[in-house]
């Protein structure tokens, strides 16, 4: 029958005590690091493996804390994780970072349980392995996740940009996705319609007979080809109201050639005031926000600029960031993430005048371009101001969140005078700034002035 001596033949002694013709110990032979400790934690024995895996002898090793090695970053955490374990002598596992001896930092994964049932005072072995790549991959999917996520919120936002109404379908028939458009021509919100069939949201008549129009959809996806809705229909809205459209449809396929579904882009065939005037606004305005977007920020500058060389004044750009925003996306979840950025639009427009303009620049950044002002001072006030409006906690899906922004500035044409020039100014300031956010104790009395540093 097998011990642990039979595994770990020194682990009662010091370690160097194994020498040439007392054999090999069975753990040396493993790929595995191995590590035995006292119920303190102290290093009895370690063998090859792990001795390679840190970078350390044997003899520097005995006597040492296990945790001697782990990274000071992860090293608390770890030995909160250890006594936890200790104390209800259960198995302990935990992933950190270990910094072997010539100061490279690797990722392991740390297992200890008792070397006896129940008996803390015989020690416990160890076994820690590498994970250094595992850890790579991991990041590099978080990374992959992302960026799939701002490529399906730019995606959503440049649909709901557009002027026609856009609807799809599964090859079920049963709505999977619609535009903004598709829900002011439809009456159904998207949450409405998405896994309801086609039929019930995009309802088409003839206008004479008034019987219902051959499926689009269905057509597009039984010949695998882009077709026309035919002449003289009309679409009947959720509330009843019949509405000339003209449409088509075309299949959807997936990476491999195959049809997964249909796509039907339609639109007002009257071009009415009211769905016009929605397409101007869709054009200029983020969609989540209400907020101007990238093109109306780049055309309004033009036209304020123009108002200020012709009046002799100045200009304010202030570049605003969300310090913390995927931290907070993480733990409330995106659709509280999309409320945060819009209750923080609605500040933002309550600490500027009419004149000015409030641009989302782009996930968690907003621009503000302050119009004709006398004196750079006006910007930094209006800084104060927006950061008073935001340091009252917000109630966001039942939590309590309080917003911290970081706050770059410059000033026409002091810092430039494009647009390009200005942006590059503010965002550059910004960033210093949420550096130092991030290091209050560091803040430099002589900051440049287009560095604007909140609280």
């Amino acid at each position: 029958m097998l011990r642990y001596r039979d595994f770990f033949p020194a682990a009662a002694d010091k370690q160097t005590n194994v020498g040439p013709g007392k054999g090999i110990p069975l753990s040396d032979a493993l790929p595995l690091a191995i590590l035995m400790t006292d119920q303190d934690g102290k290093c009895l024995y370690s063998n090859v493996a792990y001795q390679k895996l840190c970078g350390w002898s044997a003899d520097e090793l005995v006597g040492s804390h296990w945790a001697a090695v782990i990274h000071p970053l992860d090293h608390d955490k770890a030995l909160r994780h250890w006594q936890a374990a200790v104390r209800g002598q259960t198995p302990f596992l935990t992933e950190a970072r270990l910094k072997r001896a010539n100061g490279e930092v690797i990722w392991t994964r740390h297992n200890a349980a008792l070397l006896t049932d129940n008996t803390p005072a015989d020690g416990y072995v160890h076994t820690v392995e590498d994970i250094t790549t595992y850890k790579a991959y991991e990041r590099a999917g978080k990374k992959a996740e992302e960026q799939l996520f701002e490529e399906k919120e730019r995606a959503q936002v440049t649909l709901d940009s557009i002027g026609d109404a856009v609807l799809s379908t599964d090859m079920q028939g049963r709505v999977s996705y619609m535009n903004v458009v598709a829900e002011t021509l439809t009456g159904f919100s998207r949450y409405e319609a998405i896994g309801r069939p086609l039929s019930d949201v995009f309802r088409v008549v003839d206008a004479n007979t008034h019987q219902s129009k051959p499926d689009p959809a269905r057509r597009a996806i039984q010949s695998d080809s882009i077709v026309a809705l035919e002449s003289n229909a009309l679409l009947v809205a959720k509330d009843g109201v019949e509405l000339a459209i003209e449409d088509s449809a075309a299949p959807i396929h997936n990476r491999h050639g195959v049809v997964v579904g249909a796509v039907i882009v339609f639109h007002d065939a009257r071009f009415s005031r009211e769905t016009t005037a929605r397409m101007a606004h869709l054009a200029q305005h983020d969609a989540l926000t209400g907020l101007h977007n990238r093109t109306a920020f780049y055309e309004r500058f033009e036209q304020a600029l123009a108002l200020a060389q012709r009046h002799g004044k100045q200009m304010g750009l202030l570049f605003i960031d969300l310090d913390d925003f995927k931290v907070i996306n993480d733990d409330l979840g995106h659709s509280s993430g999309d409320l945060m950025l819009a209750a923080l639009a609605g500040k933002l427009k309550m600490c500027v005048r009419t004149t000015d303009t409030v641009c989302r620049y782009g996930g968690d950044e907003f621009v503000v371009l302050l119009s004709e002002i006398n004196e750079p001072g006006h910007a930094f006030a209006v800084a104060d101001k927006i950061r008073e409006a935001v340091a009252t906690p917000m109630i966001i899906a039942g939590e309590e969140v309080a917003l911290q922004l970081s706050i770059g500035v410059s000033i026409f044409p002091e810092h430039g005078e494009t647009a390009e020039e200005l942006l590059r100014k503010a965002d550059n300031a910004m960033y210093r700034a949420k550096t130092l956010n991030r290091q209050p104790d560091e803040a430099s009395l002589a900051a440049p002035a287009a560095l604007y540093r909140p609280g």
